[in-house]
């Protein structure tokens, strides 16, 4: 392992052989820091080597009753939360896991993609107590963190399709190995979790979006309202939700004024279109990733994201990887969400390669996985 302060090579310049390390001796013992949105939280995780690694602790504060009077994430507020807060969840966590300082192997902290506020005030602290601590620090891509959480949950290991549905990002990724990522697909607009939200905001509905979206639709009748497909049947895997939004708002707007019988049916039309784009993008990213699996190796479908909750789109990627010889593996909903556990583990996978990083490192408000892919799809691409 390189000295403390020293840098090693990111993401898709990890050669191969140099992936494929494993702890070996003692546990790697990891506290991971997440402060990249609207939740605090810190956790400790535990890898001796085997399949999965061990979650001695795992502690989340949510934002959600600061920002539900804004209908979303306020960056100002969420930054100011996350350094109220921060401490004392790094205190609870190693309390919890029956940690000091002294007995942790490396500290990691998520750099980005996320609130460029929020983001400081994690790294900040990662940082000073790696340097106090003489602890090697590793500054952790958030979307990487998901990539990877299925290891830590299920000992799965690469290769494998992730879809990654959140309010922020919405992609398709191939994952090779730790560090060697290869988007697919993406949004062209709005994120997933974010057509959601908003279609929540239009309705009325409560904050956040999708669980009150998800309720309504229960009930509803998805076929009284038609609602476009978008991209449906299209050569490229990308996604586009922002005219299925449009169309809502339109099919609203005519039934105005709105009862309770006409939200319901609204959400549970906007679901069954979501669900049905979801399983015909993912379905095309099965097939161009089809060559990166060889005779023999198993096919698996791993999804990550706040959206990953949805009964109706767990139900309908089911489907999809069933017809199409997947499997599918979902982390707990606890594990989808934004959490600590997912950055602690992601950690540990980059120290067991000795990929640690200097003190120097700086947020990155935007970090795609796969840097040689297009900056932009188009005008609203969440990279």
């Amino acid at each position: 392992m390189p000295p403390h302060g020293c840098e090693r090579k990111r993401d898709q310049d990890v050669p191969a052989e140099e992936s494929k390390s494993k702890p070996s001796g003692s546990p790697l013992v990891v506290l991971g820091i997440e402060t990249s949105c609207d939740e605090t939280a810190a956790s400790v995780v535990s890898w001796d080597g085997a399949a999965r690694g061990r979650i001695l602790s795992n502690v989340v504060r949510s934002q959600l009753a600061e920002h539900r009077p804004y209908g979303g994430v306020v960056p100002e507020i969420a930054a100011r939360a996350h350094v109220d807060c921060l401490d004392a969840i790094i205190a609870a966590a190693l309390d919890q896991a029956g940690v000091s300082l002294a007995d942790l192997s490396g500290i990691a902290a998520t750099a980005g993609p996320g609130l460029n506020g929020g983001l400081v005030v994690g790294l900040v602290t990662g940082k000073a107590l790696a340097l106090a601590s003489g602890k090697p620090f590793l500054a952790i891509n958030h979307l990487e963190a998901h990539a990877l959480t299925v290891g830590l949950t299920d000992g799965l290991p690469p290769p494998y399709l992730m879809l990654l549905v959140s309010g922020g990002h919405t992609q398709t990724l191939l994952v090779e190995d730790v560090g060697r990522y290869r988007r697919l697909g993406t949004t062209i607009d709005d994120a997933v979790g974010e057509a959601f939200d908003k279609t929540a905001k239009l309705l009325g509905l409560g904050y956040p979006g999708g669980p009150e979206v998800e309720r309504a639709a229960r009930s509803g009748d998805p076929a009284r309202f038609p609602l476009p497909r978008p991209m449906l049947g299209r050569a490229e895997p990308h996604f586009s939700l922002a005219g299925l939004k449009t169309a809502l708002r339109q099919r609203a707007e005519a039934a105005a004024p709105l009862s309770e019988r006409d939200i319901a049916d609204l959400c549970a039309a906007f679901e069954a279109a979501v669900c049905d784009v979801i399983a015909d993008r993912v379905a095309r990213a099965m097939e161009l990733a089809e060559p990166a699996f060889g005779p023999g190796v198993p096919r698996w479908l791993t999804v990550a994201g706040g959206v990953a909750a949805n009964k109706s789109i767990s139900a309908a990627l089911s489907k999809v990887a069933g017809e199409h010889g997947f499997s599918l593996a979902v982390p707990p909903p606890a594990l989808c969400t934004d959490n600590g556990a997912m950055i602690a583990w992601a950690g540990a996978e980059r120290l067991a390669r000795g990929l640690v990083d200097g003190l120097d490192f700086a947020a990155k408000p935007r970090w795609p996985l796969d840097p040689g892919a297009p900056a932009a799809i188009g005008a609203g691409v969440k990279a």
